[in-house]
């Protein structure tokens, strides 16, 4: 058994099976990382939030730990393949990562994955992700060399926009939900809107001591 599991080390670890053994890798660790991402999540929502009896809680956590465990192993096997594609086939240096392979393989798996799926699980990673990626488009905006106009920002004023970027953000976040949820609450999401009213809404009414301090309604 012990000369088996060696020889098993010895060929994982071959170079010519890397890019393969790779995808395998990638797959299970989103599969991992979603399953723990989203059951605790699920859990503590569905019980406490969603109708139904326990059996069918259980179920739809299961079912939505199951949904975006599946989501990020796809989206990890579609862009790591598509990036070992993509390396093999560059005209100006074959097995050489390109400037925008890893753009390319994003934009080729997040179209596959979340692009054709319009389920809830879907857009909170989406807009979890986004929210990310605009905090740090406005870190690199005020980089040096970073476009033409890097050289007008003075390291003061670098500094002092790094030091609002977040205050800035989350003002504006809040201000635009707000004022979204006030006039045009249809066009948020579902458990968006629900969370509020039940927050900023249904706070304004209550006809007894109970429904002031016990219960909602």
């Amino acid at each position: 058994m012990d000369a088996l599991l060696s020889r098993l080390d010895e060929l994982v670890l071959k170079p010519e099976f890397q890019p393969l053994l790779s995808l395998f890798k990638g797959a299970r660790n989103g599969i991992v990382y979603g399953s723990k991402v989203r059951f605790p999540h699920a859990l503590v929502m569905i019980l406490l939030f969603r109708s139904g009896t326990f059996r069918q809680k259980i179920k739809l956590v299961l079912n939505a730990t199951r949904l975006h465990a599946r989501n990020l192993a796809t989206f990890a096997v579609i862009y790591k393949l598509s990036m070992i594609v993509l390396r093999n086939i560059n005209p100006a240096d074959v097995g050489k990562e390109g400037r925008y392979d890893s753009f390319f393989a994003g934009l080729l798996g997040g179209y596959a994955v979340f692009g054709r799926q319009r389920g809830s699980i879907s857009q909170q990673i989406v807009i979890y992700v986004f929210a990310r990626v605009m905090l740090a488009l406005a870190k690199i905006a005020i980089q040096p060399n970073i476009h033409p106009l890097s050289s007008l920002i003075t390291p003061e004023a670098r500094t002092t926009m790094t030091d609002n970027a977040w205050p800035v953000f989350a003002s504006m976040t809040w201000a635009s939900v707000m004022y979204i949820f006030r006039w045009y609450p249809d066009t948020l999401a579902s458990s968006l809107r629900s969370s509020m009213v039940y927050i900023y809404s249904d706070s304004d009414h209550w006809d007894s001591l109970r429904t002031l301090f016990l219960h909602n309604k």
